[in-house]
Order: C-alpha cells, then structure tokens, then sequence
C-alpha cells in the first residue's frame, strides 16, 4: 500500500514539482521571514527627535511637536506647545528646552513635571502674545532624560546639536533636581555654551561662586539650600540647645548633601549628634528606612530637642513623619523643619495625615507659593523683593495651560513660569538692534546685568542675580502642612534677614 502511495504523490514529474512548492511554502516562507527579522534594525522611533534607547521603553530625546512622550497627563500641554509652535515663523525664533525626567515613574515627580511644564507655556505664550511684539519669538520643546535622569547623555547631545539654524537653541530651563546625573547635564551644557536656567535646583554646589566658575552660563531662580536654611533660622529663631538633626548619609546627592551642611551650620553648639539614616540608591524607593524612623524616633523621645531639622529626600520625610507621628512621647509637641523637598507633601497619598495631628508641625522652606505676593488681614506684602502685580500677572497666564485650574500650592509652576521669564530676558537682552536673533555665547553672558532695574520681576519674587548667577536675597516662603495636608502659607523669610532694598543691588562680597 506504501509503495502504491509514494508511486501515486512522489515519482510523477508533476507531483514532485507540487511537492517542491509546499516544502518551500512550509519551509521557506517562515527562513525569510527570520532572515528578514534578524536584518531588519529594529525602529525605535517614538516621535521626531525622539526614540526608545536599548534596554528601554523610555521614549526619549528632544520634541516641541506636541509629542507627549506617552505620558497621558502631559498630552493637553504638550499639545499646547505645538500648536504654539506651528504659528512661528521661520528665521524668527529662538528655542527655548525644558529639561526634565518627563517620564518618571514616580508620583511626585509626575505631578512636578506637569506643572513645571505648564509654567513654562504659559510664559512662553506671554512672551509671544503679550510682550508688546518683542522678538525674537519663543519656541519651546521638552527634553526627557528619563528615569533619574539616567539617559540625560543623548538628550544633551541633541540639544548641543540643536544651537545652530533652524532650531537656534538659546536657552535650557528645567534641570530640577540636584543630582550627579543633572550636575553632569549641566556641565554638559554649559561647557557646550548653552545658558542654563534652573528652577528648583537649590544644591549650593551646583552653582558658581567666588573663586569657581565650574558651570559658566548657568542661572538659578530658586535660593540655594544654604540661603534656604539661613531663611529657616532667620523665621523660627530655633534654640540649638533644642534642636536636633536627623541627616541621609548617602553621599552624592547634591541636594541632601549640602542641606545638611547648611543645617549643621545653624546647629552649631547643639547638644546632640545627627541621627542618621541610609536612602536607597533610588531615594523616590521606600526602601527599608521606614523601619530606622521608627528606631530614631523612640531617641528623639530621649531628647529635649523640640525643632527637628530634616536633611532628606521627599520619600523619607514622609516615612519620618508618619513615624514621629507614632512617636511613644505623644504628649510632647514637635516641630520639623526642611527644604523645599516638603512641596511634595501635599501630593503624596502614603502621608499618614493622622500624624499631623499628633501635635506635629511640618514646616518647609518653599520656592514659591500662591499667597506668598498676596495681602491678607494681619500680613502685608512686603513692600520691595516682589509684587503683587507680578503675581496676579501669572495668574493670568497659567489659566492658558489647561482647562483646569493648574495646582498652584507646591510653587512649581510658579518657578518654572519665572524660570522661562529670565531665559526669555536674556535671549531678548542679548539681540543686538537689527537682528533677528542673538549669538548663541551672549545668552550666556547676560547674567550679571540681571539685577537692578532689570531685575526680572518674578511670580516668586524679585530674581536680582548675582555675578555668579545665584539670586540675591530671594523671598523663601515659609510653608506649613496643614492637618489635612494642604500647603498653608506662613510668611516670607529671608536669607539675609530682611527684604532687599528698592535698588536690589547685590552688596560686595569680601
């Protein structure tokens, strides 16, 4: 029967040439394929100038087509930015960045990042539509670096590669976080001539000084931690014989780092030792440090301390302060002082609100805050170092970035719309009569003529900059967490103990 089979299907000359033909299909059809996947490069492509790196999902790189980077909260002001984009004409503008880790996973960054954003629009559409037809015209585009930052590499390689025609980057604003992965980016860029404003950096050694000038080109609108605590000491008058540290030890974050110094130095003579604890190496991970705050906090108790200063990332103050809110000595009232990382508080789902009401004060230096330049019975505006003109001017403009009301307590928004003021002042101050646009190296320079009269008059308060581009005596709201975990404002403090005078003239250092 086999052989009758094999006679019939196999051994006839047609037969063979079907059987040939399915052996191919079975056979051939899915080699090519293979071949042709194993050839073919894989496209990685997200969007113009933006592409997923290897290893990652992250899309990544430089966009200001209304890309949102896949992050669904970011789609309406993404979208806003492109269209005012596609309004301006060629040869015509200069490109402003916003530098920032858009897609991070971490909740408190997603919401900083959102408003940051907004800031930024909203002052760009001003600066298109409501500056008296100055020029050049503002392009903006968002720059993601990922994660912690960790692909700020290739986005600042595109940005370098972006300061000549058509483009003409001008200016990166963003840069928000104190970390080794930003102060490389800044470096970077800076090193590249780019001018360089940041908005929440507040590490005292990313900036330039007397002696130093490591980042030329770079400005800040936000105090450095140094100012912030100095402002700190100068509000609450804190006793140190009653005062206590409680400090990371993780080294390398810039922020943490030089807090605590700064705390170290306005607790000298304090009768206790730092208590310490150990971040992950990813401080917006919870780690294990909730386990050390419940062990601190049975020390404190052991204490007559009464102010507790907190040099620490967001994600371990918030597990510090749901410990201490469980503290054994209940009965005794404690008061926590910190940087402008407590903005975050309000946000965060995981705050034991309860804790806030166990006789527990959390006080933090803030950026900014919406009541900061506005009257109240019993709390006058200051009379110089920022205005209520100013503020309410914004407040008119972050209406346009979206069509809800923008969250305004955590100050991000606020200092992001600043932020992209100063770029904007200087990219206009460097034009020269007659062109359409400034060299790239004047942009940079502009920095020490920032004070005076031409001052930039801040939402967050006056930016008068020093030679080094550091502000000078900038308002540092005083915050406090409410019971239900709303941002109260408190007061104005200030770095050198009083406002600026009206001609906010930065004094002769040494």
């Amino acid at each position: 029967m086999t052989d009758r089979l094999r006679n019939r299907y196999l051994y006839t000359p047609r037969q063979k040439f079907f059987a040939a033909v399915i052996a191919l299909l079975v056979v051939g059809v899915p080699l090519g394929w293979a071949v042709k996947t194993w050839t073919t490069p894989e496209n990685r492509s997200c969007a113009e100038g933006v592409e997923r790196p290897q290893g990652s999902d992250e899309c990544v790189g430089v966009n200001g087509e209304g890309f949102d980077f896949r992050v669904p909260e970011l789609a309406e002001v993404a979208g806003l930015i492109g269209r005012e984009n596609a309004t301006l004409k060629a040869d015509q503008y200069a490109t402003v960045a916003v530098l920032l880790p858009l897609t991070s996973p971490d909740p408190g960054m997603r919401v900083k990042v959102l408003h940051e954003l907004q800031g930024a629009y909203a002052r760009q559409y001003r600066a298109n539509h409501e500056s008296n037809s100055e020029t050049p015209k503002i392009r903006l585009v968002l720059a993601n670096t990922g994660k912690g930052n960790a692909h700020w590499r290739s986005t600042v390689d595109r940005l370098t590669a972006m300061t000549g025609a058509p483009h003409r980057l001008r200016a990166v604003t963003g840069v928000a976080t104190s970390s080794t992965e930003v102060r490389l980016a800044v470096t970077a860029l800076t090193k590249a001539g780019v001018a360089v404003v940041g908005t929440t950096i507040t590490a005292d050694d990313i900036a330039n000084g007397p002696g130093h000038n490591r980042f030329p080109g770079l400005a800040r609108v936000s105090p450095t931690n140094g100012d912030e605590a100095k402002a700190l000491a100068h509000f609450g008058r804190v006793d140190a014989a009653k005062a206590l540290l409680v400090q990371d030890t993780r080294t390398g974050d810039h922020y943490t780092d030089t807090l605590k110094s700064a705390f170290a130095a306005s607790l000298k003579g304090a009768p206790y030792e730092p208590q310490l604890f150990t971040s992950p190496a990813d401080p917006t991970e919870e780690g294990t440090t909730a386990n050390t705050f419940k062990q601190i906090t049975h020390l404190i108790c052991d204490t007559r301390a009464e102010t507790v200063f907190f040099a620490g990332r967001h994600t371990q103050l918030r597990q510090f302060i749901n410990a201490l809110g469980a503290r054994g000595c209940v009965e005794r009232p404690f008061t926590i002082l910190t940087g402008d990382e407590g903005s975050y508080l309000g946000a965060d789902a995981k705050l034991n609100r309860k804790a806030l009401k166990a006789r527990l004060t959390v006080r933090y230096a803030s950026l900014a805050h919406p009541d900061a330049w506005r009257a109240a019975p019993g709390r006058p505006v200051p009379a110089t170092g920022g205005s209520t003109v100013a503020y309410e001017t914004f407040v008119t403009d972050i209406a346009r970035a979206s069509k809800k009301p923008v969250a305004l307590a955590d100050g991000q928004a606020i200092v992001a719309y600043d932020a992209m003021a100063t770029a904007v002042h200087a990219i206009r101050q460097a034009t020269p009569d007659g062109a359409a646009h400034p060299e790239l190296a004047d942009v940079a320079s502009q920095w020490p003529q920032v004070k005076g009269s031409l001052r930039v008059q801040g939402a967050s308060g006056w930016i008068c900059l020093d030679n080094f581009g550091n502000p000078y005596n900038k308002a540092v709201p005083i915050v406090e967490l409410a019971e239900d975990g709303s941002q109260r404002f408190v007061a104005i403090a200030w770095p050198e103990g009083s406002p600026p005078a009206a001609s906010c003239l930065p004094p002769r250092r040494g």
